[in-house]
């Protein structure tokens, strides 16, 4: 007789659409048996939030979003009612204590002798007596999960200083796409006309930081000075253009993009540069053997940027970016070279696929508890 699947719920404050993929390839590992909880986003946050899942199933909650800033709280109104009904074996919800009724959530698993993996980014340390007050909470509320998944190896180290045992701690790598089905693009020792194509692409508002990557190639040599390409809409994009007009005329700007005509932009491009936050097209600009500088982050890119492939900016000012693209712009070797680290890193170790078995072995783990 075939074992009948696990059933697996999700809970999730938002469900943005970059995340449905990795959703429905769980699915499809569990048969279908995965069923997903979220609310609504705020008003600010511009997500994605329309597509849903075509594998797992979903439920749509309301969040009432309470205080904003370090004090943000959330009340996820319909968590308790879907997971009766749902009644999983196994809980994964995100592990911010932020959000009231997970405790709630957690203590009913619990009750009904089921697992709960908690799913974050880390704890980073807190200071002064309200950081280590913080600490002392964070480490009592992770305690109750039955094993955690981080992004990164940072994420992994801040748990493991929270006391949480190393062998119940699973790195799934903040993926967003499969593994390239296609092969890397070749391209030639010497720019095209001579000049190198830099692009960019992601929601053009202020967190971006386009700006300074704009004042950046402003302040290069003429001889390295690329062809800047812009690709995506948004809020900020009128004045990023009116910017260009005054310090930097070799620039475009595509608007959005998708398609045939974005990837024959990746396959011209020599560099990707993401200067802000938020870095859903740094894996698929690596996809075609592109070398990567991507602003700091909080962790979840540590694993996918690395000196063999890109560059990290630490200060997030046009100086700063400026010397890195002269480094880059000037090496066409060395640019290359790390353009197949890049194609390498996503094929083989940053994909869908290997956040999915990251998932699946912390579910074993746990269920062996059973």
């Amino acid at each position: 007789m075939t074992e009948q699947p696990l059933h697996i719920g999700i809970q999730q404050r938002v469900l943005p659409a970059y995340r449905i993929p990795f959703f429905d390839m769980l699915a499809e590992l569990y048969r279908g048996k995965v069923s997903i909880f979220y609310g609504n986003a705020r008003s600010h946050e511009m997500l994605q939030t329309n597509a849903v899942p075509e594998v797992a199933l979903h439920q749509r909650g309301k969040n009432i979003h309470l205080f904003s800033g370090k004090f943000y709280l959330c009340w996820q109104v319909g968590l308790l009612p879907w997971l009766q009904a749902w009644n999983p074996d196994v809980l994964i919800m995100e592990a911010n204590p932020r959000y009231l009724n997970s405790r709630r959530a957690i203590g009913w698993m619990k009750a009904h002798h089921r697992k709960v993996i908690g799913w974050g980014l880390g704890s980073p340390n807190s200071s002064g007596w309200l950081g280590r007050m913080r600490t002392q909470q964070r480490r009592r509320f992770i305690s109750k999960f039955d094993a955690l998944i981080t992004y990164s190896q940072q994420g992994a180290e801040e748990y493991q200083a929270l006391d949480y045992a190393r062998e119940r701690i699973f790195v799934a790598p903040n993926a967003v796409a499969a593994s390239p089905n296609h092969p890397a693009p070749r391209r030639t020792m010497q720019y095209e006309f001579n000049r190198p194509h830099v692009l960019f692409v992601g929601r053009l508002q202020e967190r971006k930081r386009v700006d300074i990557l704009i004042n950046a190639c402003a302040q290069l040599n003429e001889e390295i000075q690329p062809h800047l390409h812009v690709v995506g809409d948004g809020p900020a994009r009128s004045a990023l253009q009116e910017l260009a007009q005054q310090c930097y005329l070799e620039t475009t700007f595509y608007g959005a993009m998708h398609g045939k005509d974005l990837e024959t932009l990746f396959k011209k491009a020599d560099l990707f540069v993401l200067p802000g936050t938020g870095g859903l097209a740094v894996q698929e600009a690596m996809s075609y053997a592109l070398p990567v500088i991507v602003g700091e982050a909080d962790g979840t890119q540590s694993n996918l940027v690395r000196s063999d492939n890109g560059w990290v900016m630490q200060h997030g000012n046009a100086e700063e970016l400026a010397d890195i693209l002269r480094e880059a712009l000037r090496d066409i070797a060395n640019l290359r070279k790390k353009g197949s680290a890049s194609y390498a890193i996503v094929r083989d170790e940053v994909n869908l696929e290997a956040m999915v078995r990251a998932f699946e072995q912390a579910i074993i783990t746990v269920m062996k508890d059973r």
